[in-house]
């Protein structure tokens, strides 16, 4: 598997550095009785992290010909929605986590009854800035209000019941008991892929595709959507605190089943290798332009945390 380029790191810098900037703007500080959602809010959306769907999201629309612009809400919902999940994982009754991105957890700054507020108040928002931006008569669409609204409708089912939460669900009702494969890749496609999937598949929802490229960019999105989980899986198991920022072997101790307890270490590389190959192969159609997209699924399986 070919490792990732100079000109990889530098594109993926820059998609990185877009995303921040805005999303350093949107919540705000107020001389208000509620001030301390604002704060504890930007602590966690603003500690860090790869931002790997948005950027995500940026890449396949720039991939598609669609201004960055006219994206960006989603893509910061994305992030706002990802950091919401984060923020209740690591509370005391789901993973109890004291670290996160090498930073102490949110409700171990600001208390358990703020960090649940806190990821409350960034799904919402997440949500109130993406219909705001589409009833803006100012800001600048060339796709309909309809796939406007289609693409939301698109990730509110990949972080609820039908996605995210509903794999969260089963992997806690999962713990301590054997799984079958199939159970514990629904569990890796939904708890973990279902928004990387989402940040892939909302440009594509934005746009006019035909019938062979859109189910490229659902193969690809599948793939490295598990691909993430396995490679987490993997790093949780022989992962450096101080690269990950976060405590590993927690999957262990809970009795969680990953694809290392069940595969053991090298057949899950073997998978992660597999997985990823067919990612870079689903987007041959696209041509060069997909290069920052195949070299984003080889740096999933190579990253460090």
């Amino acid at each position: 598997m070919k490792g990732v380029t100079h000109m990889f790191k530098t594109k993926y810098d820059y998609l990185l550095k877009k995303v921040n900037d805005v999303l350093s703007t949107l919540i705000t500080e107020k001389e208000s009785p509620e001030n301390t959602i604002y704060k504890a809010m930007n602590y966690s959306l603003m500690a860090g992290g790869k931002r790997l769907r948005p950027v995500l999201l940026l890449a396949v629309s720039e991939m598609l010909e669609i201004d960055f612009e006219e994206v960006m809400p989603y893509a910061c919902a994305l992030e706002m929605i990802h950091t919401y999940s984060l923020i209740h994982d690591d509370l005391p009754a789901m993973d109890n986590d004291d670290y996160r991105r090498g930073m102490l957890t949110n409700h171990k700054v600001f208390g358990e009854a703020t960090a649940i507020l806190a990821g409350d108040a960034l799904l919402n928002y997440a949500y109130e800035y993406i219909l705001d931006w589409l009833m803006d008569e100012s800001k600048k669409k060339t796709y309909s209000l309809a796939a406007g609204v289609k693409a939301m409708s698109y990730i509110a089912k990949a972080a609820g019941i039908n996605g995210m939460i509903g794999g969260q669900i089963v992997d806690i009702e999962s713990e301590d008991k054997e799984i079958t494969v199939e159970l514990l890749e629904y569990i890796h496609k939904h708890k973990t892929g279902a928004l990387i999937k989402a940040s892939v598949m909302v440009p594509a929802i934005l746009t006019s595709l035909d019938d062979e490229k859109r189910n490229a960019l659902e193969r690809y999105s599948s793939n490295i959507g598990l691909a993430f989980q396995v490679k987490d899986d993997i790093l949780d198991a022989e992962g450096d605190f101080k690269l990950l920022g976060k405590t590993t072997g927690k999957d262990a101790s809970s009795g969680k089943s990953t694809f290392v307890s069940m595969y053991g270490i090298e057949k899950s590389r073997e998978i992660l290798s597999e997985l990823i190959s067919d990612a870079v192969d689903s987007l041959q159609l696209f041509g060069d332009k997909a290069i920052f997209l195949k070299e984003l699924a080889v740096y999933i399986a190579e990253r460090k945390n």
